[in-house]
């Protein structure tokens, strides 16, 4: 009969205390694990999170510029909208006339293989065939050359 009173831990989930400064036997006597001498043999001695020892920590050693939005600065990209390039010239090789261009299309012929990352349509090289194109961005060029082929280019997200 299992209740309260008699629930224990699951064998291997408690460990015990290291008890340090019991004697050169058990192996922590002496100096209990602190080393000889030092900062860290004395009283008190804590270590700062990113403490490097008074070397110059990384935080100081990097450069820091102002903003979010220089590719140097610290955030360090956070804030930077990534997407995944594809040319119309790719586009035109992979694609038969007629047929809709999807993101899982793109990524079933070996374009903007990234699930996560938005695609946008670039307009480098020309385009003949007429495709209907579903991406999340697209540049003015590549909309102007696939309308002037005959396709439609459709934002998605919108």
């Amino acid at each position: 009969m299992r209740g309260l009173h008699n629930l224990k831990p699951a064998r291997g989930a408690t460990k015990r205390r290291k008890r340090i400064g019991r004697g050169e036997g058990s192996g922590w006597g002496k100096t209990s694990g602190r080393g000889h001498k030092g900062a860290g043999a004395r009283s008190g001695s804590k270590s700062r999170v990113a403490f490097e020892g008074g070397q110059n920590p990384v935080q100081i050693r990097l450069r820091k510029l102002r903003g979010p939005h220089m590719k140097k600065s610290m955030p360090f990209e956070k804030f930077r909208t990534h997407t995944q390039p594809v040319n119309l010239d790719d586009l035109e090789a992979r694609f038969e006339k007629g047929a809709e261009v999807t993101p899982a299309g793109l990524s079933a012929v070996g374009l903007a293989t990234r699930r996560e990352v938005p695609v946008k349509i670039l307009g480098r090289g020309e385009i003949t065939k007429a495709l209907t194109v579903h991406a999340h961005a697209f540049s003015a060029t590549a909309r102007e050359k696939i309308e002037a082929a005959g396709g439609s280019a459709q934002t998605l997200g919108e």
